[in-house]
Order: C-alpha cells, then structure tokens, then sequence
C-alpha cells in the first residue's frame, strides 16, 4: 500500500510486477488513460477505483490535484487464490481494462488496508492478509479474466527468452531470486516460464539456480582466497553452513576439503 499527493500528470507507467488498485480520496479531475493502444476517459472523484493489470504498459493523463491510495497485490499471491477460487491450474490472471468503478467492495477493502498500515496493532499481518483475499476474490469474480493451464500442452522458450532467463540469473545469483522476477523478464506467467524453462533446460529453475551457485562457489574456492563466509554471500547462500550443507551435499565434501584436497584428492574444475 502507498498514498500519494498528486498534482495533475501526463505520465507513461511501464509495465508492472503487480496489479494495481487506485483509490481516490480526494480531489476529482477528468482522467484519461491509454492501455492496449486505447484511450479510455471518466471523471475520478473520492469513492472512485481504478484498476490495472500487471505487465501492460499505460499511459495516464489528469488536470488536477487528487490524493490517492494505491493496493499493490502480487501475481504469486492472486494466481495462489485463483487456483483455490477455480480448482484447477492456473496460466494467467488479467485484470480488465477499469479506469473507473465506484465499488464499495473495493474501497472499503482499500480503506481497512490503510487503516491497518496506518495504525498496526496485534494481528494486523493476518487481518490485512484476510482482507486481502477477500479482495482478491471480489475481483477475480467481476474484474478479471482467468486463463486455466492445460494438462496437455508443453512448449519451450525461444532462444532470445533461453538467453535472457540464463543472462538474468547469472546477474543476480548474489541474491534471493524469485521465480516471479524471471517470469516478468520475459512477459510470462509463472507456471508457463517454470514449465517452459524445464523443458527447454531439462531440470526445473530451482534446480538450475542451485546448481549455478555451487558451481560458482566452486571456482571461487578453488581460485581464490576469499573466505568461505564470504564466498557463500556473494553466491547467493544464507550463510556458510548453508553453503557447506549444499556444497557436501553436490560434491560430496565440505568447501574446506575442497579447497585444501579437491575431489579425489587434487582440485579439479570442468572446462
């Protein structure tokens, strides 16, 4: 959740990570906005909602002062309560294209939000989580579209998504990754980049991503003198005894061993 103060804007949003929920507080100005190559034009005042979906370029424009509040939900969240609303897999979850609706559903879901992020006391995590989902669901049953996965079909990333997805990960193994963020890179959901990477690699994300930070970590024990605590932060590990479990775990000795013997007794690094 955030508020803002604005004034009025001609402003082009790229495209999001998340869906979006703007709730007007007050102020009213005409307001236009293009999406899909379409412009759309109303009249927002307090009670007024606008909704955008996720991964979709927009452009706004507005005249005047308007004080707003914005709910941010996230694709792992939504998609999780889209499986549970529809019993079966999910591909994808569109929010449709609603410059403006005066939904109390919607702001009264926006307003409890704030309220809890204004002032938290005792459970306020789990009451905003709660709310949240019964958000979720009032969109999901009058303001999306939900594509269903199919059990049958399979398919692999184009060489461009291959290179992208492998260049992404090599960038960012220093830290926690998500799967959510490769799927963005290449405008995919998660389920169709997880299956497609699979495919395309031959072992799942998690699998890869694991594997490229012991090999990273290899080299760098092997090559350098860094130390072991430090090697494990800059490979993406929580901490060195994290690093030796997973390291023992592929290599079959500790990263210590390693570095002082190498397997079979001499260090030895792929070509």
């Amino acid at each position: 959740m955030r508020a803002y103060d604005y004034h009025g804007q001609d402003v082009e949003i790229p495209a999001m990570r998340d869906y979006l929920l703007v709730s007007y507080q007050t102020g009213v100005t005409p307001m236009r906005r293009r999406f899909s190559g379409r412009w759309s034009e109303t009249l927002c005042r307090p009670g007024a909602v606008s909704l955008l979906t996720r991964s979709q370029l927009s452009h706004w424009h507005w005249t005047e002062d308007v004080k707003v509040t914005h709910v941010y939900l996230t694709q792992d969240f939504v998609s999780k309560i889209a499986r549970e609303f529809t019993g079966r897999g999910v591909e994808e979850v569109s929010l449709n294209d609603v410059l403006r609706t005066d939904d109390p559903v919607l702001t009264g879901a926006v307003g409890t939000i704030a309220s809890e992020a204004l002032s938290p006391t005792h459970g306020s995590d789990l009451y905003i989580e709660a709310v949240g989902r019964q958000l979720v669901i009032h969109l999901l049953r009058n303001y999306a579209d939900i594509r269903l996965t199919s059990d049958t079909g399979r398919g692999q990333l184009s060489a461009a998504q291959r290179n992208r997805a492998l260049e992404f990960i090599e960038a960012n193994l220093h830290r926690h990754l998500e799967l959510g963020e490769i799927a963005v890179e290449l405008n995919l959901s998660i389920s169709t980049f997880s299956r497609h990477f699979a495919d395309s690699i031959g072992q799942p994300p998690y699998a890869y991503v694991t594997e490229r930070r012991l090999e990273r970590a290899r080299r760098l024990l092997a090559e350098t003198q860094r130390p072991a605590k430090e090697i494990a932060v800059v490979c993406g590990f929580s901490d060195q005894p994290h690093l030796t479990r997973m390291f023992s775990r592929r290599y079959g000795v500790t990263p210590a061993a390693f570095r002082k013997w190498g397997p079979g007794g001499t260090v030895q690094l792929d070509a």
